[in-house]
């Protein structure tokens, strides 16, 4: 059979729609009940149950995973990229109080290998599984010559709803004398990766199949592990720890999601224009991968705390007479957590010492 000029000039339509038939078993374990129509209209169809809400107020966020890429291409493996962009995503929006409704991603690639496409997807309805959300739709781009051989770009975006009444705002909430709980992050999450490139494979001349014994595993698998979600977590919290009754003040005041910025960047978001937070070194248990970084990278310390999370994927200010119970149950759930810093007077801004 003769090959079609579309084709022929890089952009293979007939291999797009053989691989995206496979979508619907693939996006199943997403589904909501509000959903309507099937993946692969125009446009997703999302049916809010406004009568579960008072003042529903719809949250949105777009991110990308950055040059995490890069490893996933140099290991050919992409099974885990598709949930850190779910997990960062989700937790972006999570710090409002929202709860996640539904995501639609984007894939952009020079030319479409199936496996990779099926591993991406795979990872997309792995993290909309977990978070509650669905996985509404999304759009595939060929587009030969503009991206080099085997690489491609990936970004979502994410819609949630929170009751305008129980949206978290620090900067009306947060007071001197409340404390910050760090959560711990399962290693570099989606941020830093260009930085930490350049100190593995330049300064420390590692490849990403060296084995490193303080990881205890290799450099690549190291820096391909999945962003944590939060999100589940962070709605746990909320219903237990701010009652919607009014009877006792809000016990959790802010979150902050420690992404590009890292601490000095993201905290200060969540803060009245009066206050700081101090950030204490050593009051967690920093992962070994960061403590690599610290001891053989030779970046000034400040800026490692301003790029990295530094073992801290999620802050949570609270009301001092509730530390010890929102500690307790974060650590049920079997993530880390320990208490990191509070909040003094100051101008805004957020302080590691």
């Amino acid at each position: 059979m003769k090959q079609k000029a579309y084709a022929a000039a890089g952009v293979d339509i007939d291999l797009g729609n053989q691989v995206k038939s496979t979508l619907p078993h693939l996006l199943a374990s997403t589904h909501r009940r509000e959903v309507l129509g099937k993946v692969g209209g125009f446009g997703g169809l999302f049916a809010l149950d406004t009568k579960k809400y008072r003042q529903p107020i719809l949250v949105s966020s777009v991110d990308g995973v950055g040059t995490k890429l890069k490893l996933a291409f140099a290991m050919d493996r992409h099974d885990t990229i598709g949930e850190d962009l779910v997990n960062h995503c989700v937790n972006d929006i999570a710090v409002l109080g929202a709860e996640p409704l539904f995501f639609l991603d984007y894939l952009g690639t020079g030319k479409l290998q199936p496996h990779v496409f099926t591993d991406i997807i795979r990872g997309f309805a792995r993290g909309c599984a977990a978070n509650g959300c669905t996985l509404i739709g999304g759009e595939t781009a060929q587009m030969p010559g503009f991206y080099q051989a085997g690489e491609y770009d990936v970004s979502g975006t994410i819609v949630g709803v929170v009751e305008k009444s129980r949206m978290l705002n620090g900067q009306k909430s947060v007071k001197r004398g409340d404390a910050v709980i760090g959560i711990t992050s399962s290693g570099l999450h989606t941020n830093g990766y260009s930085l930490a490139r350049k100190i593995f494979f330049e300064t420390l001349k590692l490849k990403p199949s060296s084995k490193v014994a303080e990881l205890g595993t290799t450099i690549g698998d190291e820096l391909l592990k999945v962003h944590v979600t939060y999100g589940p977590l962070v709605q746990s919290l909320l219903k237990r720890f701010n009652k919607p009754t009014g009877a006792r003040p809000p016990g959790i005041k802010a979150f902050a999601h420690i992404t590009g910025g890292g601490f000095v960047d993201n905290i200060p978001r969540t803060l009245p224009a009066k206050c700081d937070v101090v950030i204490r070194k050593g009051s967690w248990d920093m992962l070994p991968v960061f403590q690599m970084i610290q001891a053989k990278s030779g970046v000034d310390e400040a800026e490692l705390y301003q790029v990295f999370n530094m073992g801290i994927g999620m802050t949570v200010t609270v009301a001092p007479e509730v530390v010890d119970d929102v500690l307790a149950a974060i650590r049920a759930t079997r993530l880390k957590a320990w208490l990191i810093g509070e909040v003094v007077k100051g101008t805004g801004e957020c302080r590691v010492v």
